[in-house]
This record gives C-alpha cells, structure tokens and sequence, in this order.
C-alpha cells in the first residue's frame, strides 16, 4: 500500500452512492474498534480500567448499531444492521487501516485510541449541523461519550508518557509504530464532494487533531512523529491488512455458521 489513491479502485460516485459510503466509513470505524477493545475483557491492567474500556468498546459498537440501522434503510433489499455486520466481506469495509491494527500491550490500544477519539470528537461535533437529520441526531447523541473517550484516552497517554521510564519507552514505541496509519484519516476521498452541508470532510479536521495530538504529547513528555512522514492507505477502499481477515473471522463466525438462528 502507498500513499495517494491506490490504481483500479472507483473515484466517480453518485450521491446516493456517495452517501452510503459515508455512513461506511463511520460505522465500520465504529464496530471494528469496539470489536477490538472488546477483546480486553478480564485482560484490563486493573480491574477499573478493564471495566472503563469493555464499556468503551459497546459505546463504539452501539454507535455502530444506529449508523448500521440507517444504512440499512439506504442500502434496502432486506439489509439490516446485523446482515450489514457479519454477512460483508473484508473488501466491503470502509474502516480505516488503524482501527484493525492489533491491541498489542496496553500502551498500544491507549495510542490507537487516543489517535481515532480526537479524530472522532471533532468529526462527530460538526456532524452535529449535517443536513442529514438521522446523522445529526446520531452525532448529538454521540458527541458526549466520544468526549469522555477522548479524555480518557488522552489522560493515559500522559499517565504513561510521564510515568515511569519503562512506560515512557512503550508508549513513545506505540506512537511512532502507529503514526503511519493516521494520515489515512484525513484523506480527500471523492464521495465528499458529492455530498452537502455539514458532511464534514476528513481532511479539514487535520489542524485541529494535529494541535491536540501535540498538546497532548507534549504534556506527556512525550517526542512528536514527523507530520510529513510516509503514510499508509487503503482501508476507505476495501484494501485492507491481513488483521481484518482475522478479526472479522472471529467476529462473524456465529452468524455465518447458524444464519437463521433466533436467539
């Protein structure tokens, strides 16, 4: 994967397309980062924290859920939220390379999630004024937990960067191993410009994640990456890393193996 658009994938979309892709790119972002914080349950440093993130994780998954409720309505043809989740393929989602790398130690799910929950907190507070009822109502209801994950994430970073020496070490390794996979974030994808107000494009929220990401690591004694370093591409195109394929194995293997079961 290189930077830039990756050759033979769709660069035109319609604006019903387009706005399905957008409600891609927010609930797969959603459930395969809850789907990957789920997996600290019982395995928490502390038994707080282990509680703190296993909630962290359905606040994800719950998003997702609505984000999948209204495409589901788009998409028509019997599509439901669960259908959406367990019965899509890798090359179907639209989640960014970051969120399907893995948990790694402590230290790396903290950065991973600090890196996402700033981006979130800014992307989800102007969607507040989309022109999209449903996405507005979505983000007003998400904002104020998407709030509590930003700090939370953010105070951990600096507990680890300022803590001990072992801990700096980790950590300032989990900053520099990631930060190859944030500049995907903000990339310029065509379905923004088929779409209207207050579908907030991901790459004017660069600045203000930039100035909170070295606020942040600056507090936590912590080396900033090179801003104008390589970055990874692919996942809002379904060009995704061998992670995924795990992850999504695990994740749909019920409902794949027993399709009609009622529970």
């Amino acid at each position: 994967m290189t930077g830039g658009w990756l050759t033979g994938k769709k660069s035109h979309y319609t604006k019903e397309e387009a706005l399905k892709e957008y409600f891609y790119f927010l609930a797969d972002d959603a459930l395969i980062l809850g789907q990957q914080l789920s997996r600290w349950c019982s395995r928490g440093p502390v038994l707080e924290q282990d509680i703190a993130i296993i909630n962290t994780s359905l606040d994800h998954i719950g998003r997702a859920r609505l984000l999948y409720q209204e495409l589901a309505k788009l998409e028509g043809g019997g599509a439901t939220e669960d259908t959406l989740a367990y019965f899509r393929d890798h090359e179907g989602f639209r989640n960014a390379l970051l969120l399907e790398q893995p948990n790694g130690h402590w230290g790396d799910s903290v950065v991973r999630s600090f890196f996402i929950d700033t981006f979130n907190f800014f992307l989800y507070d102007a969607l507040r004024q989309c022109e999209h009822p449903a996405l507005a109502g979505i983000a007003e209801k998400s904002v104020k937990e998407i709030a509590y994950h930003a700090q939370w994430s953010a105070e951990w970073v600096i507990r680890l960067g300022d803590g001990t020496q072992e801990s700096h070490e980790k950590v300032q390794k989990s900053i520099d191993d990631l930060w190859m996979w944030t500049g995907e974030l903000f990339e310029v994808h065509p379905v923004f410009s088929q779409l209207g107000s207050g579908f907030v494009d991901f790459s004017t929220l660069k600045t203000q994640w930039l100035d909170k990401v070295v606020h942040v690591l600056e507090t936590a004694t912590l080396k900033m990456p090179d801003t104008e370093a390589w970055m990874q591409t692919g996942g809002r195109l379904g060009v995704h890393t061998s992670h995924l394929g795990y992850l999504l194995a695990e994740m749909q293997s019920l409902p794949r193996t027993y399709p009609n079961a009622r529970w």
